[in-house]
């Protein structure tokens, strides 16, 4: 199996290079296309009106690529630019922080991932649901022995690591998403000349939907989440028919 290993915090993240050694080690092929530096929070943007710039760096077994622009321009790249064969799977991660419930739409981790899926392979985004932590590895061999287990298929699995050591983990949860509801949002503040200014803070209200993976990670297990492109609302779409077919076939 050949992997594409991009992520959203820069090529020589220690959750991207912990990933790609412990993949490397259990046999797969891997290849890293990723950002050049931090990109956090890039969401799915792409670079339109700039060039981007391509520096090769020697890994272990190969050749890893860090690209100027965007997680999903990593993607997008990396397969639509032929840069390297065409990935069997992509693995956006391991992220430092979560990506749990609606923070997934702001995610560079995993829009990433979803660019792969809107160009025909199946992808996985990791988390570990910590920003100060350093030891990857345990996250690292979760995905290498679970990659077999998740019944891969057009779609993206979203996984998140609870910030705790491994033997404290309660199991494994597959979960919805929740939604992340911030408390203080934004800090006012005042630079040292006295212009006002905003800072973006906030901390995220407990979960009480034991169905999500903001609860599962919360209660100190890992949440596997399926998820897809399509966000078309099919209750929505049957119900505006129905109300609207009226006015439709009148203005015909």
């Amino acid at each position: 199996m050949h992997i594409l290993l991009t992520n959203d915090d820069g090529y020589f993240a220690p959750g991207l290079q912990t990933l790609y050694t412990t993949l490397a080690e259990e046999g797969y092929d891997v290849s890293i296309v990723a950002p050049d530096s931090q990109k956090s929070a890039t969401g799915h943007s792409i670079t339109l009106f700039e060039p981007l710039f391509i520096t090769k760096y020697s890994l272990n077994n190969g050749i890893g690529y860090a690209v100027s622009g965007k997680p999903a321009d990593c993607v997008k790249i990396a397969i639509q630019g032929c840069i390297i064969p065409k990935p069997d799977l992509v693995i956006s991660g391991i992220n430092n922080g979560p990506n749990l419930g609606t923070d997934v739409f702001y995610s560079g981790t995993v829009s990433a991932a979803m660019e792969g899926v809107l160009l025909g392979i199946p992808a996985i985004a990791v988390s570990l649901a910590s920003f100060s932590a350093t030891d990857y590895k345990p996250a690292a061999q979760f995905v290498a022995k679970w990659l077999q287990k998740l019944h891969l298929g057009p779609g993206l699995i979203n996984i998140n690591i609870p910030p705790l050591p491994e033997k404290e983990w309660k199991g494994v949860r597959v979960t919805k998403l929740g939604k992340a509801v911030y408390e203080n949002v934004f800090e006012h503040r005042q630079t040292p000349y006295g212009r006002d200014y905003y800072w973006q803070a906030g901390t995220v209200s407990p979960e009480v939907d034991q169905e999500t993976d903001l609860y599962a990670v919360q209660e100190g297990y890992v949440s596997i989440t399926p998820m897809h492109s399509d966000l078309t609302d099919y209750m929505k779409l049957k119900e505006l028919r129905q109300s609207l077919s009226f006015e439709m076939n009148a203005n015909k």
